[in-house]
Order: structure tokens, then C-alpha cells, then sequence
């Protein structure tokens, strides 16, 4: 009745290729969205970014202000959101001059 050790390795093998597979679908998805918005040519911290992603996340979820965010970025989360709009529009207006 119970698998042997080898099947068992067998089957996580399988099953973390088949999650590899759906992340890098995911990413994919995510991405085309991501620079269809115009996130590609912004210049922004990686950090600043995840935490706006993880608020939008968030709002998605049922409204709950993104609880990955805010341990993460402490009470600062909307701070680190309105920092991220912030420098987009003085990076897209840096751009736009030169």
C-alpha cells in the first residue's frame, strides 16, 4: 500500500517541474500586463515595486491591504507606494527632456 522512496522522488520531480512550468507561465503573464502598463521603461526600485504589486495584490484578495506588505514594509506600505508614483513621474519626465 505505501509508495517505496523512489516513486515518491519520482513524483515530487514531476509535480516541481509541472510548478516551474506554471510560475514561468505566470511570470509571463504577468510581464506582457506589466510592460503593456508601461512598467518596463520605468526606472524604480525593486523593493518599492514588489510593495505596490503586493498593495494591487491585495486589493484583488477582498480588499485586505496586502498583509505580505505590511510585514514587510512595516506601517510604510502606502509611504513606499506613494514614494514608487512619485519617482515614476519625475523619472518619466526626466526621460521625456533628454
Amino acid at each position: 500500500m505505501k509508495k517505496p522512496s523512489s516513486k515518491i522522488r519520482e513524483e515530487i520531480a514531476r509535480l516541481q517541474e509541472q510548478l516551474k512550468s506554471a510560475e514561468t507561465r505566470e511570470a509571463e503573464r504577468i510581464g506582457r500586463v506589466a510592460l503593456k502598463a508601461g512598467l518596463g521603461e520605468i526606472e524604480i526600485d525593486e523593493t518599492e515595486l514588489q510593495t505596490a504589486f503586493e498593495e494591487l495584490a491585495g486589493q484583488f484578495r477582498g480588499g485586505k491591504k496586502g498583509a505580505t506588505g505590511k510585514n514587510r514594509a512595516g506601517s510604510g506600505t502606502r509611504d513606499g507606494v506613494a514614494a514608487a508614483k512619485v519617482e515614476t513621474g519625475a523619472t518619466a519626465g526626466g526621460a521625456g527632456e533628454a
